[in-house]
């Protein structure tokens, strides 16, 4: 490779969604010929793709700037790229608070990226007095979608990013600001990727957007997800497709159905709810009140045996009472996911909920959320119990030297948000990372499960 134009570092913030923006800029910058390196210590310009989806995601955006910032003044960095949710959002604000960022690009100008390192690299090499910074701020809603990426979340797990933006206009979300309006890909672009995928050694996708479930809509007229995973399936050999951010009142029958009879669909899906009170699902504009969320909990239950619900809730919403906290706790105890995340209410400027009256006390939405997680840990707590001296299929991820084990994930586990399988092999036999093998549980842990694998791969 020429590694004569310089080395990029990347930090990559947030969501899923995010890490797809981030591989497909690190495929433009190694086309063009700029050397990757994860130590941003040896880099010549560091790229910070951020988040700003709440408040605590954007003070972790800013601190990122500001360590990065700290490299420029005394390890000879050459420059600062801010991409992502923050720098679309809050553009005039990062230039203007963060003299240090050298190019600005919004979630619209990914695609750029090479000539924003190359705007930087060349600024460098100016007289501080005649530097200018570079900015980019395509539309967004006219930006490509998808393109060739290089894999960051190692070489059998991968993200398929199938939409952007969202249209469901949430009372409390910023994305519509951010991301614009949802934008589904076409379907043969996305079996296209998947297929290069499945050819690179992929064994688990997962299919993702902000509002997976509505795929299609704008395109094809209607919800088209039960298609494009029969689309996927077809074209590829991927063992486990997962569907992560599936708003339940786009659970249709025939999704469930694809859910229940293809092998290749983990059963497994993640289902944000939000809420449970009718009053605070109305004030957060969700589409689908509480006989929605609780009839598509009972379809997935009984048409899908051993389904795996994922969801996650605000709590502390503006209105929100003592009564609704309650049914939230109540609904919890009902619904029994099997995995299960909180958020406290993040009052965002420009959206409607922003300007709300009855704003929750910040130690009331504290103590509700310690509430609701301390409920949630004992389902499952309860839940990992019954799994003991069941065999599951388990997808090797590594091997902790320090902890003696192997590590990885059955079908009820996604990456990054839930725990891990930790198991021993027969003889101490290391197995590859990738190998798919019979884990039998042992002992059940907060999260975690401990196991011994029951069959060994050839070495």
């Amino acid at each position: 490779m020429n590694n004569k134009k310089g080395k990029v570092g990347f930090v990559s913030l947030g969501c899923s969604k995010n890490t797809c923006d981030t591989e497909v800029m690190l495929k433009h910058l190694h086309d063009a010929g700029y050397e990757i390196t994860p130590d941003e210590t040896e880099a010549d310009v560091v790229v910070i793709n951020t988040c700003a989806f709440i408040e605590s995601a954007k003070k972790e955006s800013i601190d990122n700037i500001i360590d990065i910032a700290w490299l420029k003044k005394h390890k000879g960095l050459k420059g600062i790229i801010v991409t992502g949710c923050l720098a679309e959002r809050y553009r005039e604000e990062v230039l203007k608070e963060f003299p240090e960022v050298d190019a600005v690009l919004g979630v619209g100008g990914i695609h750029k990226i090479k000539d924003a390192v190359d705007s930087v690299l060349e600024n460098y090499k100016k007289k501080p007095a005649e530097r200018c910074r570079y900015s980019c701020f395509d539309d967004k809603e006219k930006s490509d979608l998808g393109g060739e990426r290089i894999i960051t979340t190692g070489e059998h797990m991968a993200y398929i990013k199938v939409a952007e933006g969202c249209s469901n206009r949430c009372t409390y979300c910023a994305i519509p600001l951010i991301r614009g309006k949802m934008r589904s890909r076409t379907m043969k672009d996305i079996v296209e990727e998947a297929t290069a995928l499945d050819a690179m050694g992929i064994k688990e996708l997962n299919i993702i957007a902000q509002d997976t479930t509505a795929y299609g809509t704008d395109l094809y007229g209607k919800p088209c997800l039960d298609e494009l995973i029969r689309a996927i399936c077809s074209s590829t050999s991927i063992p486990w497709i997962r569907l992560l951010y599936c708003y339940p009142d786009k659970i249709t029958d025939e999704l469930v159905s694809e859910i229940r009879d293809n092998p290749r669909v983990v059963k497994y899906i993640d289902l944000p709810v939000q809420h449970i009170s009718d009053s605070v699902l109305k004030r957060m504009n969700r589409h689908g009140l509480s006989d929605v969320i609780r009839e598509a909990v009972s379809k997935l239950r009984r048409e899908v045996p051993g389904i795996i619900l994922r969801s996650t809730a605000i709590v502390g919403f503006p209105g929100e009472t003592d009564e609704d906290f309650e049914k939230l706790c109540d609904f919890i105890k009902e619904a029994k996911f099997e995995r299960f995340g909180a958020f406290t209410y993040s009052r965002e400027e420009d959206t409607p909920a922003y300007a709300f009256d009855d704003q929750i006390d910040e130690q009331v939405k504290q103590d509700r959320y310690d509430i609701l997680m301390q409920t949630q840990l004992e389902i499952s707590e309860k839940f990992n119990e019954t799994r003991v001296g069941k065999t599951y299929k388990v997808l090797c991820e590594g091997y902790d030297v320090v902890a003696e084990s192997h590590y990885g994930r059955s079908y009820g586990e996604a990456e990054d948000i839930d725990g891990k399988i930790w198991f021993t092999a027969p003889g101490g036999i290391r197995i590859a990372e990738g190998e798919m093998v019979d884990v039998k549980i042992t002992e059940a842990l907060d999260y975690d499960l401990v196991g011994e694998a029951k069959i060994t791969p050839l070495r």
